[in-house]
């Protein structure tokens, strides 16, 4: 009789609460020190019912019975709040969404965390959507997006090349960021990376304005005025080559296409009135290109 009183004995909970990895006996020692009234009997009941999930989880309410909330423990799912990064877009817009997502007062301490994990001021964070733990605080959100990440990265180097070695293989993803931003759709990719690479061997400047909506100017229409007068390396207008550090998120469609670029002779490209591309290797011929836009 007393022990079904206890069972029916009432614990008020938050919605959301963190269970740590470990024995139960540790988890319930955590939710006592967390100000939950358990005690050394709740460890024989929860071993009974199951083995509780790890992380932050989802309750079905706040108050619940004991013998309630030691079930819950073991079958609610994990509480997540999904982040998605898409293909193209700078870190600059991706924390500030994060920072939205999570309620975050300041995307500048984002920001730190982010530069002290990542190798790469952009394209670290593979285009994609995350499932993050709803009370994560901004390390732990960087941490896991860049760790999971760089993982990534070096899966697909091996997956490709055979190899991974994070300099080299960051200068690929640096030209797959430029034809993530510049291609109309994914069979236009390997098409680019071949304009890019022609450009290279003929020593000409990319003249791509995908490279200058780096950062901030994620959305920015590029003009004459911002290429003359910007002096960054993603200025592809006034350097020859490929920028150092990638201009914004890639997929990895845009990753192959860089290592696997189409066999042609074109150096110019110009978006027709369709929203994709005409290709030519004829500087007369991309004039033309420009003014059927333009009329």
């Amino acid at each position: 009789m007393s022990l079904c009183f206890y069972l029916l004995i009432p614990i008020k909970s938050e919605k959301i609460i963190f269970i740590p990895k470990g024995s139960t006996k540790n988890i319930i020692t955590h939710l006592k020190d967390k100000g939950y009234r358990l005690s050394f009997l709740d460890v024989y009941f929860l071993k009974l019912i199951g083995k509780p999930q790890s992380g932050w989880i989802e309750l079905p309410k706040e108050t619940l019975s004991r013998a309630e909330f030691l079930y819950a423990l073991t079958i609610s799912k994990s509480a997540t709040t999904s982040v998605t990064l898409i293909p193209g877009e700078t870190n600059y817009f991706f924390l500030r969404t994060i920072a939205k997502k999570f309620n975050f007062d300041n995307v500048e301490k984002l920001k730190f965390y982010y530069d002290q994990y990542s190798p790469y001021a952009d394209g670290v964070i593979l285009a994609d959507t995350y499932n993050l733990p709803y009370h994560a605080d901004e390390e732990f959100i960087i941490q896991y997006l860049v760790n999971i990440s760089l993982k990534q990265h070096e899966k697909i180097a091996k997956e490709l090349l055979g190899y991974y070695d994070l300099e080299s293989w960051f200068k690929i993803v640096s030209k797959a960021s430029i034809i993530q931003k510049e291609a109309a759709n994914v069979s236009e990719m390997p098409i680019i990376s071949s304009v890019i690479d022609n450009r290279i061997k003929m020593n000409m400047p990319l003249q791509m304005d995908g490279s200058l909506n780096y950062g901030k100017y994620s959305h920015i229409k590029i003009t004459p005025d911002r290429i003359r007068n910007d002096t960054t390396e993603f200025n592809t207008y006034k350097y020859v080559g490929i920028p150092k550090t990638p201009c914004g998120s890639v997929s990895i469609d845009a990753i192959k296409a860089a290592i696997h670029p189409e066999i042609t002779n074109f150096l110019y490209f110009m978006r027709n009135k369709n929203g994709t591309h005409d290709f030519t290797h004829s500087y007369k011929r991309h004039l033309k290109n420009i003014n059927n836009v333009k009329n």
